[in-house]
């Protein structure tokens, strides 16, 4: 990193900052605020004259014998004062400090703004709520981080989640138990799904937490830590801070165990504190530099050494791709080992997206009784499987239905390497295995040549007649024809984990599915924060909030919206000239300044010694992309006020509604009077959240092949900066063939009768 990076976010080094030696009350600190804010040019003079000493400090690291790395959560107690070799105590920073620029004395919040940006997240997704409103105040000073305001806590949780998949890390911001138990289940979702997302909640004054009274926004207990040991359960680090010096260690803790473990973390703040500065907040923190694991090498070499010796005297054996691929490094040495060995590649459904699908010997999906012809057969009669980064659940065995045998599974996962059910060797990193195993690897094609003898294409379902009502495979057939390297696709829980597992992502095409959690409604929200990841610039493209008024806005009045000025928000493709032409008007005021540092990508360049096997999948941090949703009805109804959010900024996702009135998914699995639902008017409810305001919107709804041609036309033609709403309606039992092979045997899996000992 940089040393201009490293300073980027922390102060200059010529600004007001206490020494060592000297110990600042925090009523000594208000006084000089106050006396700030009624002379500004004395307080500069004098804070020039504070900085001099500072230059005769020595540039060494504290906590570090290295004088170019830091150490881990260097930002906290004495370690705080530190810099690096690469940039000396008196020398002046390579750019001015944000907080200079803003004029602002450090403190708590802009301490977490800081911590935040610095690792790659530079949205934020909050509710506001009493005992977070003087963080959200702290937190809205920092130029580069964004505030996305949503709806409701769950929703934000669900867009912190998608918008990790795209950034590598998320954040969600809270309120105390009203907030906090309301996120907890999409934190839940991305412990499941290994997404860093880092949960953020205000709560009591920290007086209160020895003063024995019942407040509001909790149980009626005096216990205030019910949040906290809730949270515990699903998160790899849960810190509260009540205390001003432990905060900086702590926010760092608590960020450097989710940036390693690639899970969420949880930091509670006092609603007291956020805005009170700490001599640790002063100084830049020492840059992270997260501990990694390391590979055992004489681990390493007994592993490859007995793989090897299976794999060579293996007749067809096959590479499988699991979803613990993601980090950049491992799916690079999968393809490493895929190109070297000459293996059939197949891939499990919640790999999808992972594993290039054009690549020479990639066969298509694997997942029991519904995968791709032919692919089922190569995979469960090879000899060999070695799996890498799989997760078996009963969703992904099919209820348990797989044919496969532990005695012919190699298995990479979980920085261990276990040859057949037998020899197990730990300390061993998937990519550093992978990419040893691949230089020793002895090509072997024949699972690969057995699968092109018998592969068939998928089948393609022939043109409709006109006016027959529309069938979901040819839905999907025009889905595929929408794919691009400019596209995402997401998948919300139901039919259309099926329907999309079969379409073939072109190159640079991204795909995204909940298939561990599996909560209905997460694909709403994740829509929302994958948009926002993926505006383009690096993922550094601001957002632009229309609800907040701008001196622009004084002349542009009637330019928001869809139509414009008095005009309805258009619906259907009779209006698609008028809201072509407002949708275009209104990307461009709202898209927003591209800041100057817009090639940084993410988490992975603004962390110190991070490897790419840990921290953040780079490639999938910089292409901008147009998300393309598939959402069912019923999932859409849990969580579809935070399409009001994608408006208010101005994104252009497609979203597709299934209109089949019901819980199809589980319908299949179980059915009953309960996976029927109330139908809605959706796209006039769009319409209504939309409001003529906010950014443009298209909607329409189809029930015939030619209508989906047209509106699919228009989307890609005329509305490409607007958020389009497409309703599809489908009879309620056309769903695939796959959902009901697939529901039939996890039935099965649930009805099972308790087992007696």
């Amino acid at each position: 990193m940089s040393s201009w990076l490293r300073h980027r976010f922390y102060g200059d080094s010529t600004s007001s900052r206490p020494s060592d030696s000297e110990e600042r009350h925090p009523n000594q600190e208000q006084e000089e605020r106050n006396q700030a804010e009624a002379d500004p040019e004395s307080h500069r003079s004098l804070s020039a004259q504070a900085a001099a000493p500072m230059a005769a400090v020595s540039g060494s690291v504290v906590g570090s014998g290295d004088p170019g790395r830091g150490s881990m959560g260097g930002g906290g107690g004495g370690g705080a004062g530190g810099s690096t070799g690469a940039q000396q105590r008196g020398a002046p920073h390579p750019a001015s400090s944000l907080l200079a620029q803003e004029n602002h004395t450090p403190n708590l919040g802009m301490h977490i703004a800081n911590r935040l940006v610095e690792v790659g997240c530079n949205t934020a997704f909050a509710v506001p709520g009493d005992f977070n409103l003087l963080l959200l105040d702290q937190l809205l000073k920092h130029k580069e981080l964004d505030m996305v305001w949503c709806c409701n806590e769950l929703n934000a949780g669900y867009a912190a989640d998608g918008y990790a998949r795209k950034r590598g890390v998320g954040c969600v911001v809270v309120t105390f138990c009203v907030g906090g138990f309301s996120v907890l289940n999409a934190i839940a979702g991305a412990a499941s799904e290994d997404m860093p997302v880092i949960v953020i909640s205000g709560v009591p004054n920290s007086n209160d937490y020895a003063q024995n009274r019942v407040l509001h926004h909790t149980t009626g207990q005096t216990d205030f830590n019910q949040q906290l040991r809730a949270f515990r359960e699903v998160v790899c680090c849960a810190v509260t801070v009540h205390h001003l010096e432990e905060a900086a260690r702590l926010v760092d803790q608590a960020i450097s165990e989710a940036m390693v473990k690639r899970k969420p973390a949880y930091i509670e703040v006092a609603c007291n504190l956020a805005d009170l500065t700490h001599p640790s907040f002063y100084r830049p923190p020492v840059p992270y530099a997260l501990s990694q694991p390391v590979t055992n090498q004489a681990s390493l070499a007994a592993a490859v050494e007995a793989v090897a010796g299976v794999l060579d005297r293996a007749v067809k054996p096959v590479l499988l791709a699991g979803p613990r691929l993601r980090p950049a490094a491992s799916r690079e040495a999968f393809l490493a080992l895929a190109d070297s060995s000459k293996y059939a590649v197949a891939m499990l459904p919640d790999a999808k997206g992972l594993v290039p699908e054009d690549h020479p010997q990639f066969m298509g999906l694997y997942w029991g009784a519904v995968s791709w012809p032919c692919v089922c057969e190569v995979v469960e009669s090879a000899d060999v499987v070695v799996t890498c980064g799989a997760v078996w659940t009963d969703y992904t065995t099919v209820g348990y239905s797989l044919l496969l045998k532990p005695d012919k599974i190699i298995k990479v996962a979980d920085n261990r390497v276990t040859v057949c059910g037998g020899l197990t060797f730990g300390c061993v990193l998937p990519h550093d295995f992978m990419r040893a195993l691949a230089a020793r690897i002895k090509p072997n094609h024949t699972a690969y040549e057995n699968y092109a003898r018998m592969a068939v294409p998928l089948a393609q379902p022939p043109p409709q007649p006109d006016g027959e009502p529309l069938k979901t495979t040819v839905l999907f057939k025009h889905i595929q024809a929408m794919l691009t390297p400019d596209t995402a696709l997401i998948s919300e829980v139901g039919d259309s984990w099926f329907n999309t597992q079969k379409l073939r992502l072109p190159a640079g095409c991204e795909y995204e599915i909940q298939l561990r959690y599996g909560s209905i409604g997460w694909s709403v929200g994740a829509v929302l924060g994958y948009a926002v990841a993926a505006r383009g610039a690096g993922g550094k493209a601001r957002v632009r909030d229309s609800a907040q008024p701008t001196p622009a806005d004084a002349t542009t009045k009637g330019a928001v919206g869809t139509g414009g000025g008095d005009d309805a928000p258009v619906s259907g493709s009779a209006g698609a000239e008028r809201s072509a032409q407002a949708g275009t008007e209104t990307a461009g005021a709202d898209q927003g300044a591209v800041t100057p540092e817009g090639g940084v990508k993410g988490a992975l360049e603004r962390v110190v010694g991070v490897s790419a096997g840990q921290a953040v999948s780079v490639d999938k941090a910089i292409a901008p992309k147009r998300v393309l949703a598939l959402i069912g009805d019923g999932s859409f109804q849990m969580t579809a006020q935070e399409v009001s959010t994608m408006l208010r900024y101005s994104l252009n996702p497609i979203i597709f509604l299934l209109n089949n009135g019901g819980y199809t998914i589980e319908v299949e699995i179980h059915d009953g009077p309960y996976n029927v639902i109330k139908n809605w008017d959706y796209t006039a409810m769009i319409c209504a959240l939309h409001n003529s305001q906010g950014g443009a919107l298209w909607t329409t709804r189809v029930r015939t092949e030619k209508e989906l041609v047209e509106a699919i036309r228009v989307v890609q033609e005329e509305q490409t900066n607007a958020l389009c709403f497409i309703e599809v309606l489908l009879h309620r039992d056309d769903c695939s063939k796959e959902l009901l092979e697939w529901g039939a045997r996890v039935a099965t899996a649930n009805s099972r009768p308790p087992v007696h000992v």
